[in-house]
């Protein structure tokens, strides 16, 4: 059953909110305050789906971020890069049902003071086809997704069959598909597009996944959008006694040109934590590293800063995204130089490949053409994409059979034995999603 809302809430300011813990060299860290707990990212949420469905719309509605920021972004009007924001749940002790959720600290219905549930992290997907690479790198970084699918397009688009399938790739069955635009149709054509959304769904990961009907731009049902993700994404449970691992998304060098040698900082990474702890002075590894002289080597660094929802911090554990400021020499960090690689404990981490042998499961048909073409079986001399975590990497398949490939990879990759990787094929010279192997 399909509820829209009657009335359209007022657009939400964006809180300022209190820091957890501020660290610095002078002065010790400041006790945590009980209801602060939840200003910390505990969850990643992506937001995947056709180009244009409004994934950066709802990401803005949710947490007042627009995260389309790059040059290319803004005049093109899409997103290219995996966008990041945060907002916390806030519940109302005094209304009922999904009013008494949302994402201010004073109640839009009531005005009673609200208090904080706990605080999550958006990923924000591309939609657009050829960022396909894009996506399935996003992927490794969620615990959880919001599926968008327009009400005003028939169900399903290309890229929406497409990221559904990387969900289920990458092993993410916790979805949430949101049918967004409903103030662009009548009753008659959401009802219409919602029985198409349950037919796409059947058989799929998601088929028994709870469909909220929004209007993100409209600021319509945010709040039973986001009483469902309270309902449904549950925070995981961490084992903080394993080895830490990092999957690196981003990394910058934050130094402004002419900065002086004595004042310069050393390169910064983004990313997720899966396992283990990070703590400030830590020294880690990261792998497979950078080119010198023609081959890959692991660099090790120290942590210098630990970074998360805008606050500083002396330790981190999984949960939400996090900015890892190291003494590496930023010229090895700048333009996302380091995305894809791991960061962890020395001579911890998982083992570099150049070569790598997978089983091989292929779909039927190629993900993400409006035409329906078959999958042909991988035979040798094929060149492939392969995306293991956030790291991606074209190689030439040196043997094939029905069951297994053996790939000569262009870029190394760091993974463990039985690490599941997405496999993708050139089609009309385009990326597209041919199915999923398991590294041997």
């Amino acid at each position: 059953m399909i509820i829209f809302a009657k009335k359209k809430a007022p657009t939400k300011k964006k809180t300022v909110k209190k820091p957890l813990e501020k660290v610095s060299s002078k002065e010790k860290a400041t006790p945590k305050k009980a209801e602060s707990v939840s200003l910390i990212p505990e969850i990643n949420i992506g937001l995947v789906g056709h180009v244009d469905h409004g994934k950066t719309s709802l990401t803005e509605a949710l947490s007042g971020k627009w995260t389309d920021t790059h040059s290319e972004e803004i005049k093109r009007g899409i997103t290219i890069r995996l966008g990041y924001a945060e907002f916390t749940v806030y519940k109302c002790p005094k209304c009922k049902g999904s009013e008494c959720y949302g994402t201010t600290n004073k109640c839009i219905k009531c005005f009673s003071k609200c208090k904080p549930v706990r605080t999550l992290s958006l990923v924000d997907a591309p939609g657009h086809e050829t960022l396909m690479a894009t996506v399935l790198s996003g992927a490794a970084l969620m615990d959880g997704a919001l599926l968008l699918i327009s009400a005003n397009e028939d169900c399903p688009q290309p890229q929406t069959r497409e990221h559904l399938t990387a969900l289920d790739i990458i092993g993410i069955k916790n979805i949430i598909v949101v049918q967004n635009k409903i103030d662009l149709v009548s009753k008659e054509e959401a009802l219409k597009n919602y029985e198409q959304i349950k037919k796409f769904l059947k058989g799929t990961v998601a088929e028994n996944a709870p469909i909220v009907p929004i209007a993100a731009q409209q600021r319509i049902n945010i709040d039973a959008l986001i009483e469902t993700i309270e309902e449904v994404m549950a925070t995981p449970k961490r084992d903080l006694t394993k080895s830490p691992l990092m999957y690196i998304a981003r990394s910058f060098d934050i130094n402004k040109p002419g900065t002086l040698i004595e004042m310069l900082k050393g390169g910064v990474i983004g990313g997720s934590l899966v396992e283990g702890k990070l703590k400030v002075g830590q020294e880690v590894e990261i792998r497979p590293g950078v080119m010198i002289r023609g081959k890959f080597k692991p660099v090790k660094t120290k942590i210098t800063g630990l970074q998360q929802a805008m606050t500083n911090l002396k330790e981190v554990q999984p949960g939400g995204l996090l900015g890892v400021s190291t003494s590496l020499d930023p010229y090895l960090a700048k333009s996302d130089s380091l995305s894809g690689n791991l960061l962890g404990s020395p001579d911890k981490l998982p083992p570099v490949m150049s070569d790598v042998t997978f089983e091989t499961h292929l779909l039927d048909h190629v993900v993400g053409s409006r035409e329906k073409i078959n999958v042909d079986p991988i035979k040798t001399g094929d060149v492939l994409m392969l995306t293991v975590g956030t790291s991606r990497s074209v190689g030439a398949v040196i043997s094939a059979d029905k069951k297994k490939s053996d790939v000569k990879l262009k870029l190394p990759i760091c993974a463990n034995k039985g690490s599941r990787i997405a496999i993708s094929r050139q089609v009309a010279n385009r990326w597209h999603l041919i199915g999923w192997g398991e590294i041997k």
